[in-house]
């Protein structure tokens, strides 16, 4: 597995929880996600559909945004992407046309998921790039912050 997790003692998946607390502090569903290249951090951000009246606005969507015009590119070849939740069709979607190497993710989403889940994105044949998949990264910490959130909605 890639070594390039860390970032000034601070793990990249750590700072995508970091960005899934301020998402649910804003009234989000707290999901978060850091977009990576060559250990530098290009985007990090939490999902902010509610704030932007945007249902793509998704952590994943927005990074994948920022990094892209951050790069001038709509690829992302030599990027890795942390996110605290397996992904979406809609954002696996976008990972798989932005070309991300790799995707890190932590907790599984039997619901929405579209990774280890449901539609299973990247093992179609209409997929067009599948990034190398590692889950389970900080999966207690960020299936915690979820059940914290829904159990102050109900």
């Amino acid at each position: 597995m890639p070594r390039e997790t860390e970032q000034f003692g601070q793990s990249f998946m750590d700072l995508a929880l970091e960005e899934a607390r301020l998402a649910a502090a804003r009234g989000e569903v707290p999901v978060g996600a850091v977009l990576v290249k060559n250990g530098q951090i290009l985007a990090r951000d939490g999902n902010r559909t509610l704030e932007l009246n945007d249902p793509t606005a998704h952590a994943e969507v927005q990074v994948i945004r920022s990094a892209c015009k951050a790069l001038g590119s709509q690829r992302l070849p030599d990027c890795d992407l942390y996110v605290t939740l397996e992904p979406c069709p809609m954002c696996a979607g976008a990972i798989s046309f932005a070309r991300i190497r790799r995707l890190y993710y932590g907790a599984r989403d039997e619901k929405g998921g579209a990774v280890e889940n449901g539609t299973r994105f990247f093992c179609q044949p209409t997929c067009h790039h599948a990034p190398d998949v590692y889950s389970g990264f900080s999966e207690q910490a960020a299936g915690e912050i979820l059940k914290s959130f829904f159990l102050q909605r109900r």
